[in-house]
């Protein structure tokens, strides 16, 4: 099915060029985000994503999975709770939507090159993305992120939701980092409407954290 993959803050399709590649060898059908350099603008990137996620997925006739990195993450939750109708699947890695959003080293440049603050943002956009989404999704995330605070990550778990911790990754290694891309695809795979929590064994069973049975996500 089509993947639309979303860079993060300053990256360009080139920096998922190798998440893309795996996922079209498996036989997923990938779609770049096509903008150039991510100069950030949840509000001013809103539109230009929300057509070309219809694009994509009036051009294929199917539902479309969101893989986002970072910032690229945030636009993913973002269009999946404006347009659920069109999306299949979210992923995210290492994208700070929950709680102190804040709380990241990018914060003055995202301000800087986007023209929006943080501290502009509608309180009820900012509940909505740390809150449920109407499609499955899961967050991977890893505690030596190094640029944002990786609470930020977590989403609050419930049926359909799920967070997956890379051990010894990084923010900007998590979108090439194997265990990452492994679990990418394994969530990516399964079929749609359904939803089964990821199983960390495997060949690389020793890079992921065992999950926490609560998480203070809201």
């Amino acid at each position: 099915h089509p993947v639309l993959v979303l860079p993060g803050l300053l990256a360009i399709d080139v920096s998922t060029l190798i998440l893309r590649r795996y996922l079209d060898l498996l036989g997923f059908s990938t779609h770049p985000w096509g903008f150039g350099r991510n100069t950030g603008g949840v509000y001013s990137m809103r539109d230009k994503l929300g057509k070309l996620l219809a694009s994509v997925h009036n051009a294929t006739g199917r539902k479309v999975s969101l893989v986002g990195w970072s910032l690229g993450g945030v636009y993913a939750r973002d269009l999946a709770l404006r347009m659920p109708e069109m999306v299949r699947y979210v992923v995210t890695l290492g994208s700070p939507f929950a709680g102190d959003i804040s709380a990241t080293n990018a914060k003055r440049v995202y301000e800087m090159v986007s023209g929006e603050t943080i501290e502009d943002a509608d309180i009820k956009d900012i509940q909505a993305l740390s809150g449920d989404l109407p499609v499955p999704t899961s967050s991977l995330y890893t505690r030596t992120d190094g640029i944002v605070n990786w609470r930020t990550c977590l989403v609050r778990e419930a049926d359909t939701a799920e967070n997956i911790e890379i051990t010894l990754a990084s923010h900007i290694g998590i979108g090439v980092n194997a265990a990452a891309l492994w679990a990418v695809a394994d969530r990516l795979a399964q079929k749609e409407g359904e939803f089964h929590p990821f199983d960390r064994s495997g060949p690389f069973a020793l890079a992921y954290a065992r999950p926490e049975k609560k998480n203070t996500a809201g």
